[in-house]
C-alpha cells in the first residue's frame, strides 16, 4: 500500500510542478505630436519562436516549448537580433484605426531585460508608431489573438480608457480626449473574473494552499476558522500593496508562499486537528499570499480614479475562486468521507471511485489537444490526473474502511504528502534553479 501512494504522490508531483509562466501583455497607448505611440511589454521569446499564446499560461503547453526556452537563455541584444526580423509582420498584424482610417505602424524594440530564472518571464518592450491621420478623435486597437492577453491603458488625457482584452477582442473607439474610463460598477464587474482566473486555472499555487487547509480535517469548523484567517490576511496585504504601502520583491515572496505550502501540508500529515497556532500561522501565510495577489494586479495595473472597485473586484474573484476549489474537492471526496464515517455502504464508493479514477484518466489522454491547451492554459493531464489520483486514493479508503481513520490514512495523508512534494520543488526551483 505504501508504495501506491508514493506512486501516486510521484505522479501528482510531476503533473502539478510546471513553470515557464505566460503573463499577459502591457500596452500604453498615446498621441504625441500627431503620432500614435503603443509601448508594448510581452513576452518576447514568444514573438521569436512564432508560437501562439491564444489561452495559454504556460509554456510548457506549447509543442514549441523548447524553442521558447532556448529563446529565454540568450542575452538581451542575442534576443534583439533574434526578434527584428519579426517586427514588421507583428507590427501588420495590429489592426489600428483612427476614425475609421488604418494607422500604418512602425515597430522598434526599446528593451530586453537581462537573463534570470529562465522558468519566469522576462520583460521585452516594443514601441509602435504612426502616423495619426488628420481630423481623428477615436482610435481602436484589434489585438490578435496568437499574442494572448492585453491590457491596455490610455495615457495623457483626464479619464482614461484602461481594458482588458482577450487575443482577438477589439477596444472599440477610444476617445482620444480621453472620458472612456470605466464607471465603479463596470471596473468592479471587470475585476471579478481577473480575480477568479488568478485562482482557476492560473494560480496553482494557490490552489494547493488551499486545499492543504481543506485535507486537514473532515469537520467543517477547523476550514472555517482557516479559511477566515487566510482571507482576512490577504486582503490587508493586497489592499496595503496596491496602494502603495508596502512593497516586497516577488523573489522573496515566491519562495515563501512555496514554504508556506509545504508547511500546512506537512502539518496535515502529523496532526488532524486545528491546534491553536494553526490560525496564526496561517494568518501569517495569507499576508504572503496577498503580496502574491498583489504582484497580478501590479502586471495589470489598475485605472485611475477605479482603484477600489477594481481592489474590491478582484478580491471578491479570488475568493469565488478559492470556495470553487473547496466545493470541488468535497464534492470529489464527500462519498469517501460518508463510508468512513458509516453512513454509505463499501460497494456503491469503489464502484463510484472506480469509475471516476478511469474516467479522469481517459479524459487526461482524450482531452490532451491543443484546442483544450489554448483554452485551458495547460495540458489536460495537469488538470485530470490529479483527479484520478485522488479518486483512486478515496477507492482505497472505501475498501480498506474497517481500518481506523481510513479517509485520513489513504486520502488526507497521500494527498498532504503530494501537495508538500510539489511546494517543496517550487521552493528549490524559486531560491536556487
Amino acid at each position: 500500500m505504501k508504495a501506491i501512494w508514493i506512486g501516486l504522490c510521484l505522479l501528482v508531483t510531476a503533473t502539478w510542478a510546471a513553470a515557464h509562466e505566460v503573463r499577459p501583455a502591457i500596452g500604453d497607448l498615446q498621441v504625441v505630436e500627431g503620432q500614435v505611440q503603443l509601448t508594448i511589454t510581452l513576452n518576447g521569446e514568444a514573438l521569436g519562436a512564432d508560437v501562439s499564446l491564444e489561452g495559454i499560461d504556460n509554456t510548457d503547453a506549447l509543442d514549441a516549448s523548447e524553442d521558447v526556452d532556448q529563446l529565454r537563455a540568450l542575452e538581451p541584444e542575442a534576443l534583439r537580433a533574434e526578434l527584428e526580423p519579426k517586427l514588421p509582420g507583428f507590427a501588420n498584424r495590429l489592426e489600428m484605426t483612427a476614425s475609421g482610417t488604418p494607422v500604418p505602424l512602425i515597430a522598434t524594440v526599446t528593451s530586453v531585460d537581462e537573463v534570470g530564472n529562465t522558468d519566469l518571464p522576462r520583460d521585452t518592450v516594443i514601441e509602435l508608431s504612426g502616423p495619426l491621420p488628420d481630423g481623428s478623435d477615436t482610435i481602436s486597437l484589434t489585438w490578435p489573438a496568437a499574442y494572448g492577453a492585453l491590457v491596455l491603458r490610455q495615457q495623457g488625457v483626464e479619464e482614461p480608457y484602461t481594458g482588458y482584452l482577450e487575443g482577438g477582442q477589439n477596444t472599440g473607439d477610444i476617445q482620444l480626449g480621453g472620458g472612456d474610463e470605466a464607471s465603479g460598477w463596470m471596473t468592479f464587474a471587470t475585476y471579478i473574473p481577473v480575480g477568479f482566473d488568478h485562482i482557476l486555472p492560473k494560480g496553482l499555487d494557490h490552489i494547493l494552499f488551499v486545499l492543504g487547509l481543506f485535507f486537514l480535517s473532515t469537520r467543517m469548523t477547523p476550514l472555517l476558522w482557516q479559511v477566515s484567517a487566510f482571507t482576512l490576511a490577504h486582503t490587508i496585504t493586497l489592499a496595503m500593496a496596491v496602494l502603495g504601502i508596502v512593497s516586497v520583491s516577488g523573489s522573496i515572496v515566491e519562495p515563501l508562499i512555496a514554504l508556506s505550502i509545504v508547511y500546512v501540508a506537512v502539518e496535515n500529515i502529523v496532526s488532524d486537528k486545528l491546534h491553536r497556532w494553526r490560525p496564526v500561522i496561517i494568518f501569517g501565510f495569507g499576508l504572503l499570499h496577498g503580496l502574491g495577489f498583489a504582484s497580478v494586479l501590479g502586471e495589470f495595473g489598475l485605472p485611475d480614479g477605479q482603484v477600489i472597485p477594481a481592489l474590491i473586484g478582484f478580491n471578491i474573484g479570488v475568493e469565488l475562486g478559492q470556495l470553487t476549489v473547496i466545493a470541488l474537492a468535497f464534492i470529489l471526496v464527500w462519498y469517501a468521507i460518508r463510508v468512513d464515517r458509516g453512513e454509505a455502504d463499501v460497494a456503491p464508493a469503489q464502484g463510484l471511485y472506480g469509475v471516476l479514477t478511469v474516467v479522469f484518466v481517459g479524459l487526461g489522454f482524450a482531452m490532451n489537444t491543443s484546442g483544450f491547451q489554448e483554452m485551458m492554459g495547460g495540458s489536460a493531464m495537469v488538470f485530470f490526473w490529479p483527479l484520478a489520483a485522488v479518486s483512486l486514493l478515496c477507492a482505497v479508503s472505501a475498501t480498506l474502511v474497517e481500518q481506523l481513520d481510513a479517509y485520513r490514512r489513504y486520502v488526507a495523508v497521500p494527498a498532504s504528502a503530494a501537495i508538500a512534494l510539489v511546494g517543496a520543488y517550487w521552493f528549490v526551483e524559486r531560491v536556487f534553479l
